[in-house]
This record gives structure tokens, sequence and C-alpha cells, in this order.
């Protein structure tokens, strides 16, 4: 378990860095240039290695047992929290509606997989999960309080979101089975 809280101390601390110590993070490009992105790049790495490592060595403690009906709702709700993480990325016309979509996609992805996986390592790697992105929202809001929506964006780029988002989901869904996680119902 030790392995899965390092891991997540580093992602955490990775990624609120630059928010909560800007005049440190610019200090450290002005000295480094772009290799300070390296650095983080490698701290963001090693903190999945960790994680991964921790959770699969971590005892399997039981919190509470999931609902059957759970695997559906994921079933249906990861394509909705890939399609959120793409969508800050797109040029669809719903782009515009949320400041935040790929940290909501990131909290609904780890919602979701909290729903499914009932022992204490999941609620550990998912609780902290759901918390650093919704705090990391609040960090951004409060650093860079004005925010411009997205203008533009089409139909057609919304369409192409959706099969990227199809096909991301097929593909996260055969690692699944290879790993030996089935992820669909039976």
């Amino acid at each position: 378990m030790a392995l899965l809280i390092v891991g997540l101390a580093l992602w955490v601390a990775a990624h609120v860095f630059k928010r909560v110590a800007p005049d440190t993070r610019a200090a450290l490009t002005q000295k480094m240039g772009q290799a300070s992105k390296g650095v983080f790049a490698a701290v963001l790495v090693a903190s999945v290695v960790l994680i991964v490592l921790g959770y699969r060595a971590a005892p399997f403690v039981p919190l509470y047992t999931p609902p059957v009906w759970g695997v559906h709702v994921v079933d249906l709700g990861m394509i909705f929290a890939i399609a959120l993480f793409g969508l800050g990325s797109s040029k669809s016309n719903l782009r515009g509606l949320t400041r935040h979509p790929q940290l909501w996609g990131f909290t609904l992805w780890s919602v979701l997989h909290l729903l499914v996986n009932g022992d204490l390592a999941s609620a550990i790697m998912w609780g902290t999960f759901i918390v650093w992105a919704l705090a990391e929202m609040q960090l951004i809001n409060w650093r860079e309080p004005d925010w411009v929506p997205y203008q533009g964006g089409s139909t057609k780029g919304t369409v192409r979101l959706l099969v990227i988002s199809l096909v991301l989901y097929a593909i996260i869904s055969a690692v699944h089975a290879w790993l030996g996680v089935w992820p669909f119902p039976g």
C-alpha cells in the first residue's frame, strides 16, 4: 500500500506544484528552460508506475459490495468520461460549456471506477483522484479567475469527438480484457 500512497502523493504534488508555487515553478523554468517540463513529466511517469505497482500489490480489503448494476453504469458513463476528457482539445461546439472538461472527465472516470471497486486500495486511489481533480479546478479558478468560454467549434467537431471517444473506449476495453479485467457484464 505504501507504493500506492507514494505514487498518489507524487501525482498530486507534480500537478498542483504550478498552482501552489508559481514563483518557484517559474524560477525552475527560467533556470532549466524546457528541460523543467521533462523533470515534471518524469515525476508523473514515476507516479503512474508506483500507483500501478502499488495498486496491484495491495491486499484486497473489502469495504463495501459494489452494486450489480454498477457495471452497466460504468460501461455507459466511461464513454462520457472519455468524451469530456477529449472535449478540451476538440473542435466541438460543446467545448465552451465547462472550463475544465479534462478534469471533469477525470473525476467522472474516478467516480465510475469507485462505484465498481469496493476495496480499500481502490477507495484510496480513486478517492484521491477525485479529491485532486476537484481541488485542481478550484486552484485553477483561484489562480486564473478570468475565463473566456471557447467560442466556435462545429457539429462536425462534436461528431469527430464522439467517434474518437468510441474508438478510445474500444481500445480501453480491450486493454482491460487483456489485463484480465473484463469490463462488461457477464
